[in-house]
């Protein structure tokens, strides 16, 4: 395997990254010769630290660990950070994560997210990240993730592992974002959440939870309807989670989870710059005519079988199966289409804890297979309806298996780990011409992504830690789509042309938190990390006739840095801030587009900055808690965000300006014996700032630059109230 790695930290001296490099892998051979010296250390610093002793534990990185543990960029919400917040969108609850940079296309849907880059070529659903919902995949076979099923009123963490993880999961270089429902209740209890704000947004739910000794219920019911904030931008939607668990012994866990989704979605497109500097909250206006739209239903059941065994229970084991239906009918300004998709999965994982050479070692395997399909069917859009002509119809299969390996190794207590993990997946597309059989095609694709870390821990909660790895990201099915242009002239559905995008990934980080009574520190919390990546074969998306297809057109290299720091200065007033720096840029780029006549246009676009990738991302947040009696607290939060100025294309031909925006929130929550009333309200926007929200990358190229539709506005000045009612029984 040719490995060709480059250090390039513009801001870091070369001799500086190299020097912790080598530090790192040289650091077993230096911890086993000083095991004395470091006792007498840790016992001095002892003395002088107060360390806390809540442990943060992770599970969307396979097994169960303390953050401090995890080689690994690692962020988790947590309720209390939630319970006050507008949780309509994944925005609400992510966007102020170091190194998460989320646009928000239609108000709550269609938000991308993007980690070190991935993500960022999407211009409709999730890609380059693993989504789960309590650990169940809402990710498709191909790689692509729709988040519409996630109810975010009924959430008590999220989790964010960034950076390649794709010696664990299939399609995660850019990490793995995991949901998690609200199961850490004491006792049983029903809620009634009520939410109420700008553009004639409402959202009205219900949770209930039941508990008792060998079972544990939870069942939300949400209703969300949004005007909308542009012309035709529309919405509703219903969303139903809940989770059901028997621990039939101190061993084993039983859980059926299920969850639903029905709602509908008017589309306002995107805008010329001209159309977006006079009136950025128009729609398009062949969305209008032609009412673009999506209209969607889907659903999810999985079975999961938890237990332990061994004298010293060092042996887990895990079984899931889960299914899923996907109902949806979209409309674009020439086809009306009816997708039906069935959704089969599994997974099976093994963990054993044992000692090797007196060494704590935990080794863990699994196997995972997933498989989709259905047909495609599309009619003529005859001013937004469905025309009686079948214009194409497709039968659509997808299948991923993979299987993976992972092992942690204590070279020295519990201090310092090396790992080291790989997984083989195995991806094959087929996709069938109903009505023209001839066009009939299938692609496969297949790769070994291997990985090795180390984590050393400098204090108990207080860790070092860098990586090094291999990543394999194919194209979603959509992706694949075959054009008028490419090596066989369309003549199959889908892209001879279209490979994996690969690449290696290098991190090197610190993270941790403290406290210090002598400064009157009560706890922080910090990390930073350096990391640099090389992609091959970078998929981009072009259009051509208002269609986006998708290429290989790019070797890019991304370097950058991850910082986030949060201190609780004294009880209650917490401070946090992040700031992520990207310098991101095409290596080599030989670019091939299309008039409208079909004439080929040759481009060198190497040393262009890849598009929608702000260089500096900087959050700012002010969260102040007050509990005012027994009975009353209050919260007081403030949050700036400072986004820099983009490219729209990879031309680098237009960009848009940088812009930052202000939000607030106060809240109270009463109690009363066991009944409770949370009262919060804020204000998104508080100057109104004008900018763009999401960037329609590499539109319409062969038409002239002021009729290229970059653009799509973000949210102006908005109010919300929500008032929830809380009974404990």
């Amino acid at each position: 395997m040719n490995v060709k790695f480059k250090y390039r930290f513009p801001v870091f001296p070369k001799f500086f990254v190299n020097q912790l490099y080598i530090y790192f892998f040289f650091l077993p051979g230096i911890i086993l010769s000083q095991e004395t010296d470091s006792l007498k250390t840790e016992d001095r610093e002892k003395e002088k630290v107060h360390y806390e002793t809540e442990d943060v534990v992770i599970s969307g990185t396979r097994n169960p660990e303390k953050i401090v543990d995890i080689p690994y960029s690692v962020f988790k919400t947590d309720k209390k950070e939630m319970k006050y917040a507008r949780n309509v969108s994944v925005k609400d609850i992510l966007n102020d994560v170091p190194g998460l940079f989320l646009q928000s296309r239609y108000g709550s849907h269609d938000v991308r997210i993007s980690i070190r880059g991935y993500g960022s070529r999407s211009n409709s659903g999730i890609r380059g990240i693993r989504m789960l919902l309590d650990g169940i995949p809402e990710t498709d076979p191909d790689g692509e993730t729709n988040i519409d099923a996630i109810d975010y009123t009924s959430l008590e963490a999220v989790e964010v592992a960034k950076g390649n993880l794709s010696s664990l999961y299939a399609n995660a270089p850019g990490g793995v974002i995991n949901f998690i429902t609200d199961l850490g209740f004491k006792n049983n209890f029903l809620k009634l959440t009520n939410e109420f704000g700008s553009y004639q947004l409402r959202q009205n739910g219900l949770k209930t939870g039941l508990i008792k000794k060998n079972y544990r219920f939870f069942l939300s019911y949400s209703y969300r309807n949004f005007n909308g904030f542009r012309n035709h931008s529309n919405e509703y939607i219903n969303l139903v989670n809940s989770v059901f668990q028997i621990y039939p012994d101190a061993r084993t866990t039983f859980s059926v989870l299920g969850n639903f989704a029905s709602g509908l979605i008017k589309l306002p497109g995107a805008l010329t710059r001209e159309e977006y500097e006079n009136d950025p909250y128009k729609a398009y206006a062949t969305a209008v005519s032609s009412d673009f739209k999506r209209d969607l239903q889907k659903g999810r059941i999985a079975v999961r079988y938890n237990t332990s065994f061994g004298n010293k229970n060092e042996n887990d084991f895990e079984l899931t199966g889960y299914g899923k239906v996907y109902n949806l009918q979209a409309t674009t300004n020439t086809l009306y289409t009816y997708s039906d998709k069935n959704v089969y999965g599994a997974f099976i994982k093994f963990v054993n804890k044992s000692s090797i050479f007196s060494r704590k070692n935990q080794f863990s395997s699994g196997i995972d297979y997933a498989f989709a399909n259905g047909p495609i069917s599309s009619y003529a859009n005859i001013n937004g309806k469905k025309g009686d002509d079948l214009q194409q119809q497709n039968k659509e299969a997808l299948t991923n298996f993979g299987i993976y390996i992972q092992d942690q190794f204590y070279i020295y207590k519990d201090k310092s780990a090396i790992f080291f993990a790989g997984r083989y997946d195995n991806m094959k597309y087929q996709n069938d011409n109903m009505l023209f059989g001839l066009q009939n095609s299938q692609r496969k694709f297949n790769r070994f992504t291997p990985k090795i870390a180390l984590n050393y821990k400098l204090t108990p909660l207080i860790a070092l830690y860098t990586s090094y790895g291999y990543a394999f990201d194919t194209p979603a099915a959509a992706e694949l789509e075959n054009y008028p242009y490419s090596s066989n002239n369309g003549l199959t559905t889908l892209n001879p042309d279209l490979n994996p995008q690969k690449s290696k990934n290098f991190e090197l980080g610190i993270k941790g938190n403290f406290s210090d009574r002598k400064i009157e520190l009560e706890k922080a919390f910090f990390e930073v990390t350096l990391f640099n990546t090389i992609v091959d074969d970078e998929i981009v998306p072009f259009v051509i006739n208002d269609k986006t297809y998708f290429r290989n057109a790019a070797t890019t290299t991304r370097t950058g840095v991850e910082t986030g720091l949060k201190i609780e200065m004294f009880e209650g007033l917490e401070v946090q801030a992040n700031y992520t720096f990207a310098n991101f840029n095409y290596d080599k780029y030989n670019a091939v587009s299309y008039s409208s006549g079909g004439d080929t246009i040759n481009e060198n676009y190497s040393g262009n900055a890849v598009p929608s990738v702000p260089k500096h991302l900087v959050n700012f947040i002010l969260n102040y808690e007050v509990k005012l009696n027994k009975n009353f607290t209050g919260l007081l939060l403030a949050d700036m965000d400072y986004v820099g100025s983009m490219f729209v294309d990879d031309k680098n031909s237009q960009s848009v300006s940088d812009y930052y925006y202000a939000n607030f929130l106060i809240g109270a929550n009463a109690v009363f014996d066991k009944f409770n009333v949370l009262v919060s309200g804020g204000m998104n926007n508080i100057f109104d700032r004008k900018y763009v929200g999401f960037i329609n990358i590499n539109a319409n190229p062969e038409l002239p630059e002021s009729a290229r539709r970059y653009f799509e506005p973000g949210e102006p000045r908005s109010y919300y109230l929500g008032i929830n009612f809380g009974y404990t029984f």
